[in-house]
């Protein structure tokens, strides 16, 4: 939840209690306030940052840092990447504990973790290409819906977020299902969606959700949406239904958000590039930003 939310609540909304806090610089006022409340409840706690000594890893009881190196992007982007990294190995290391998943298969997702740096690097120039064409198209849009189900909600929350901070372009993620119940009524040329579209098809529940997707690309195509869809590679069906389109090679399905938001970093960038933003200093953004 929000950490700002958080520091808010009665004292009685949580019980026994393990505690992850989130930051990049390891600094943030409302989230280290949050975690001061936290230790002050007695709860267990977990600081997942950039920096190694910084107050929230040095408070909290257990500290996980991203090792990403200096965040010179004040819209934090490889820290970003690392923190899903560092979520994903704690996910791996509670359903090992748990027996959700036995050994094997644990070893088996950890070796496609390892895996993920070199095939993402591996496809970085043509997603360039892609986002950067596709950003000078869009120039001229007013606003975008970016939606997403299940993990790629919040991939659609953290695209919508970087084109923000980058663009100052307005921008909103959405839940896919959602769309329909209000939002859809603001889907113009110039307000464009952007949709993730991925799926693992090994998962019955992402393939589910891909399928719900891929209707709800049909339905906006009539009502004569503009879609923007990051989908898999190969995939006609979903390709056929965007207006433009940047296809990923297929990993499972808690990788993909690591894949995803790379793409909304790069069409973060360039749609700010075309609008002649200085990415470097974007403004009125409140962050600690550390140099080690």
């Amino acid at each position: 939840e929000y950490a700002s939310e958080y520091s808010c609540r009665s004292t009685l909304a949580h019980k026994d209690a393990a505690i992850a806090v989130i930051s990049q610089s390891g600094e943030t006022a409302d989230t280290l306030a949050a975690l001061r409340k936290a230790i002050g409840l007695g709860h267990r706690t977990l600081a997942i940052t950039n920096v190694a000594a910084s107050s929230m890893a040095r408070e909290a009881a257990l500290s996980m840092p991203t090792m990403a190196g200096v965040e010179k992007a004040v819209p934090a982007t490889k820290s970003f990447v690392t923190q899903l990294t560092v979520l994903y190995l704690l996910a791996l290391f509670a359903a090992e504990e748990s027996k959700t998943l036995d050994k094997a298969t644990v070893a088996e997702k950890l070796k496609e973790l390892i895996a993920l740096p070199e095939l993402l690097a591996s496809q970085l120039p043509e997603l360039q290409k892609a986002t950067d064409k596709i950003a000078a198209d869009y120039n001229n849009a007013t606003s975008f819906l970016y939606l997403g189900r299940g993990v790629h909600y919040a991939i659609a929350r953290e695209g919508a977020l970087k084109l923000k901070e980058s663009s100052y372009v307005q921008a909103e993620g959405y839940p896919a299902g959602e769309l329909k119940h209000g939002p859809n009524a603001l889907v113009s040329e110039t307000s464009p969606l952007v949709i993730l579209a991925m799926q693992d098809s090994s998962d019955a529940d992402s393939v589910l959700r891909y399928d719900k997707t891929l209707q709800l690309m049909r339905d906006m195509r009539a009502q004569g949406a503009n879609i923007f869809a990051i989908i898999n590679r190969g995939d006609a069906a979903a390709k056929g239904l965007a207006t433009y389109s940047v296809e990923l090679d297929p990993v499972s399905e808690h990788l993909l958000p690591i894949c995803e938001v790379v793409v909304l970093q790069f069409f973060a960038y360039y749609i700010a590039l075309h609008r002649g933003v200085d990415m470097d200093h974007p403004r009125n953004l409140v962050k600690a930003v550390v140099v080690e």
